[in-house]
């Protein structure tokens, strides 16, 4: 059983602070329908599995999983997207009741679920048999241990998204590789006179900033959830601090911004030229032809991110999200047929890639032809994923997170926003951080080693 102090972290880890009701009724739907689906149930008299997901486009998923499926049914419900589920899934885990049999939780936040005692180890009901048909970096980031508690579905390896036409009329005729070149590049677009700037640092980026800082190497948590109350941490590594160093000399420099990323204005930057650069995941071309407003004569084209050293180039991810089965669920052996299925085909990825604008973590559709060859229209035709996106995918290892992510982001945003304010450098801010990250974990009750 968990301490009281665990228990309490649940809360913040699961971003419950405020709690709100959960209307998805009880864990598992009863055969012959459910007011709660938002899709048909194409074989009423079938067992039925509740799921949350946000995926866009994902009413038509399910109806492929319903369609090919005689013995179990997926009735879903979009609960709202992040932490909007976030909290109403918390709030079922303290009431006991109310959560779905299988979740929508993104990869980062698994480890902040599996300390509540609130997902399946899904070792025992077949995962390991679809271990094959997955990347070994999003498979890492789904397990801890010999434990595996989601399967995979999407991925967000990293690339740039640049501004062909605003390169060409600052006068930059080499896209960076480096950065080193990106901040040539940034200098070299300020001095144009060129109404913006090359690109943003959100100090609220979050998992965009823990991604600049893995490409040096930082591995800020080591966590075992077979051993759930010790941790280590260390964010205040020298990797991070340099890039912490170089970003701060940009700021300062006045190269880049520092708005807070995924606002209306945010977006607008995004597309009215106020960014040349738009450093992003593999979903971030789907995000940003989303738009609205989008300046008509724009022209996007995607590169790899750039290194720190290009003779050896370091792949990092940007996000991604998992199905987990809850602890909550009647017949987990049906919860986590869906959780295995629901996106393990052609068809269901074909669904993802081309109305979704999904990267797959499903080695099946990832090492196709097809997905390798296809040309993005908003990108002239340009073969993003053969040229930018599969190699950043190939790269990429996985990562470690701690139980208490959202809080750890939440201290992080703080402290480079002391920073880009100039009451601190990065190297103090990294510190203060550490600080205070390693004074939470004591106090919520875990062993804390450097």
């Amino acid at each position: 059983m968990k301490s009281p102090l665990l228990a309490t972290l649940g809360l913040v880890a699961g971003s419950a602070l405020i709690l709100t009701g959960c209307s998805s009724g009880s864990g598992t739907a009863s055969a012959g329908g459910d007011d709660s689906c938002t899709n048909t149930i194409v074989n009423e008299d079938a067992a039925q599995v509740t799921v949350w997901a946000w995926y866009p486009a994902f009413e038509a998923v399910v109806d492929n999983f319903n369609n090919t499926h005689d013995d179990v049914q997926v009735c879903w419900t979009n609960a709202g997207q992040g932490n909007d589920e976030y909290t109403k899934f918390s709030t079922a885990i303290e009431s006991g009741s109310g959560a779905p049999d299988v979740i929508q939780l993104e990869s980062e936040v698994l480890a902040s679920f599996t300390i509540r005692d609130a997902l399946v180890d899904l070792t025992e009901y077949g995962a390991n048999d679809v271990k094959a048909n997955f990347t070994e970096g999003s498979w890492q980031d789904a397990s801890s241990g010999d434990a595996v508690y989601a399967i995979p579905v999407d991925g967000g390896p990293m690339g740039m998204l640049y501004r062909q036409d605003l390169f060409e009329a600052a006068g930059i005729t080499t896209v960076p590789t480096t950065w080193d070149e990106f901040a040539v590049a940034a200098q070299q677009l300020k001095d144009s006179g060129s109404g913006g700037v090359l690109a943003n640092f959100p100090t609220n980026g979050r998992a965009f900033n823990q991604a600049l800082f893995a490409q040096t190497g930082s591995v800020p948590f080591v966590y075992d959830a077979t051993k759930p109350t010790d941790i280590s941490i260390e964010v205040n590594d020298d990797g991070s601090k340099k890039v912490l160093s170089y970003w701060n000399d940009l700021v300062t420099k006045d190269l880049v911004t520092t708005d807070d990323a995924f606002t209306a204005d945010y977006n607008t930057s995004l597309v009215d030229g106020t960014y040349a650069v738009y450093l992003a995941a593999a979903w971030g071309p789907g995000y940003l032809q989303g738009l609205s407003d989008a300046d008509p004569d724009a022209v996007w084209r995607a590169a790899p991110l750039p290194q720190w050293d290009a003779t050896n180039p370091v792949q990092v991810n940007w996000g991604g999200s998992t199905f987990a089965v809850t602890e909550q669920a009647e017949d987990k052996a049906n919860a986590a047929t869906v959780a295995k299925d629901i996106f393990g085909t052609d068809e269901a990825w074909k669904i993802g890639v081309e109305q979704s604008a999904l990267f797959p973590s499903y080695l099946p559709m990832l090492e196709s032809e097809y997905f390798a060859n296809l040309e993005y229209p908003f990108f002239g035709g340009q073969q993003i994923n053969k040229e930018v996106f599969l190699d950043a995918a190939a790269g990429y290892e996985g990562a470690t997170f701690s139980p208490f992510q959202n809080y750890a982001y939440d201290q992080l945003t703080e402290e480079l926003y002391a920073m880009v304010q100039g009451e601190k450098d990065g190297d103090q801010a990294l510190d203060d951080l550490q600080d205070s990250l390693t004074t939470y974990a004591t106090e919520q009750g875990f062993t804390v080693s450097d």
